[in-house]
């Protein structure tokens, strides 16, 4: 199953790779609406994410994400159908918010498939594969998209469009097929479950309070009170405000306008982005397997500082353009080294701190954050470059990456030792000893999204709940 879901999700990178890079282009220029409707093309893209995220992480977990998936698949190849038929700026912003909304139903209800289809210790591999081929199929389709594209002819960006589209279709009848395990129920109330607690002592803690974090109306302030997990999610706008928000506005002005290079040099240097993380992925995730998941994190902070760095330096050197367009070059590849390290480690703690049935709430919370960041990002990155503030602009982001860093060891102090390093011997070593018939033994060998006595995971039973003990102690602290 996990397999089907990661062939779905290449399609649809696939069928993005064919419009991203030339969304603008085809608003402003092809249909004649100007650079002022293609920025709000963008924004309602943004602010359908927006609106839509809050709500879907309850659903997926009620639900089940993969109705969620396919409601989303119809309404992102809709949206992108639409964009490639629509002429007038009404009709245009009319798909940009329903292929926006799609697409952010799509990403969560993924990620908790992913994380139903997969180990604990299987988790990062899952979901590193998916950032592999998420890049991979974005890089194939902007390159067959290039090929295909004709600036005086918008037949030729409906074509684009239509493939995007049908390859949403292709993702929604793969995902038909997959069929997933129950979702998880929480202990009711009364029960007590015997076990290790978040701090790695022996516990016992009554799944009362279980209870109380999954009463309704509850679950956004469940989340904010699990401080390990709002830490997470204030790191992770750092992130992707420091990178991903900078990518195509701050950044790409500050390498055109300051260090001088090219427009086919910047994109030449997301290629570099791209190759880098094409290459490095599995010989990343090697490296990283094993080591603890905040440290990785932390280690990020310092290469995308040194990128930043870098960038700087390439605008001190705008006379010397061989070494300014190699450094810019560089900025953007040690950017996909890092986006490399995050894949494995980011998004499968995600998974790992949420409590049983709740892995769509907080996929969803996280994929907020995401959102916010890259919206921030572009705003504050295209206003300080607008106001030729450069030396700030790049100190603010070199200071956004230490802040990566010291977040992030921050966040491991707070960290169960099964969740910062899952599988490792030591964590391994400090669990009880089974304790066959009593409730800790029944919890601990518990898949996510099984329900209570299920057997061992397989690729067709979601994942090993070792956590599931720790969380329980955490909840009533």
């Amino acid at each position: 199953m996990l397999r089907r879901i990661q062939l779905g999700n290449a399609l649809s990178a696939f069928g993005s790779g064919f419009t991203v890079p030339y969304l603008f282009v085809y608003v402003a220029n092809v249909r004649g609406l100007g650079p002022g409707t293609a920025g709000a093309v963008l924004a309602a893209f943004a602010a359908a994410a927006l609106l839509v995220l809050p709500f879907v992480g309850r659903v997926i977990d009620r639900r089940g994400p993969g109705p969620v998936a396919l409601i989303g698949t119809a309404a992102a190849s809709f949206g992108a159908l639409g964009f490639g038929l629509a002429a007038s700026a009404p009709t245009v912003l009319a798909a940009a918010a329903v292929m926006g909304g799609g697409i952010a139903v799509v990403q969560p209800a993924l990620a908790t498939m992913i994380v139903r289809c997969s180990t604990a210790t299987s988790r990062s591999r899952a979901f590193a594969t998916q950032f592999f081929l998420n890049n991979l199929g974005m890089g194939l389709g902007g390159l067959l998209g290039g090929q295909l594209v004709d600036e005086a002819h918008a037949s030729s960006f409906t074509l684009l469009f239509c493939v995007e589209a049908a390859m949403f279709v292709g993702l929604a009848v793969v995902l038909a097929t997959v069929r997933l395990p129950s979702p998880p129920r929480p202990p009711d109330a009364g029960t007590v479950v015997s076990g290790m607690d978040a701090s790695g002592t022996d516990g016992t803690v009554g799944a009362k309070a279980i209870g109380l974090r999954n009463r309704p109306g509850s679950e956004w302030g469940a989340l904010l009170r699990d401080r390990p997990m709002a830490l997470l999610c204030v790191l992770g706008f750092v992130l992707f405000f420091t990178c991903y928000g900078q990518f195509e506005s701050g950044l790409a002005a500050y390498g055109v306008e300051v260090a001088g290079i090219s427009t086919s040099t910047l994109g030449l240097a997301l290629f570099a982005n791209t190759a880098m993380i094409v290459l490095t992925q599995f010989v990343v995730l090697r490296l990283v397997e094993g080591r603890r998941r905040s440290r990785v994190i932390a280690l990020v902070g310092a290469v995308w500082t040194v990128a930043w760095i870098a960038a700087g330096v390439s605008g001190l050197v705008p006379h010397a353009q061989a070494v300014a367009t190699g450094l810019l070059i560089g900025t953007y590849a040690l950017f996909g080294v890092g986006e490399a390290m995050l894949s494995p480690t980011v998004a499968p703690l995600v998974a790992d701190l949420a409590p049983a049935g709740r892995v769509g709430q907080y996929n969803s919370a996280f994929a907020l954050v995401k959102q916010l960041g890259v919206s921030v990002g572009p705003a504050v990155g295209g206003l300080m470059i607008a106001s030729q503030v450069y030396a700030a602009y790049v100190l603010l982001l070199i200071g956004c990456s230490v802040a990566v860093s010291v977040l992030a060891l921050v966040l491991g102090r707070r960290l169960a030792p099964e969740h910062d390093c899952p599988g490792s011997r030591v964590v391994a070593r400090s669990l009880p000893p089974e304790r066959s018939g009593t409730t800790a033994d029944i919890v601990s060998r518990t898949d996510v999204g099984a329900p209570v006595g299920a057997g061992a995971p397989t690729d067709s039973q979601p994942p090993a709940d070792a956590e599931v003990r720790g969380r329980l102690a955490a909840t009533v602290r």
